[in-house]
Parts: C-alpha cells; sequence; structure tokens
C-alpha cells in the first residue's frame, strides 16, 4: 500500500476537493419578441412569451 511522504496541508487539500463543487452558470438566450435575457424553454418573465405566443398575461 503506498502512503504519502509529506502530509498535504489544508489549503492543498480543500484546492482538490473544490472542483466537484463548482455551480455550473446558467445558460441565457435573448427574448425573440422583447429581446431581454431569458431561461430557455421557459416563458420570458419580462414579457410572458413562449416559442413567440404569449402564454402569462403581462400588464
Amino acid at each position: 500500500m503506498i502512503c504519502p511522504k509529506n502530509k498535504s496541508s489544508r489549503g492543498r487539500r480543500n484546492k482538490r476537493r473544490a472542483q466537484s463543487w463548482k455551480i455550473a452558470t446558467a445558460t441565457l438566450i435573448t427574448c425573440p419578441s422583447c429581446n431581454e435575457l431569458a431561461l430557455p424553454h421557459r416563458a420570458c418573465k419580462a414579457c410572458g412569451h413562449y416559442k413567440k405566443v404569449e402564454v402569462v398575461k403581462k400588464d
């Protein structure tokens, strides 16, 4: 069994462990009707359109 020659510091250990906990950034698209940023496959929060059809009434 292989044993480590020296103790790994807390900083080095934590840097290695932090790689699997990264949060992915959300993908954003521009709404074709109002040109605002919106999440894909969801109704636009600004105008209420989805696939160029108004699905949510906005004032």
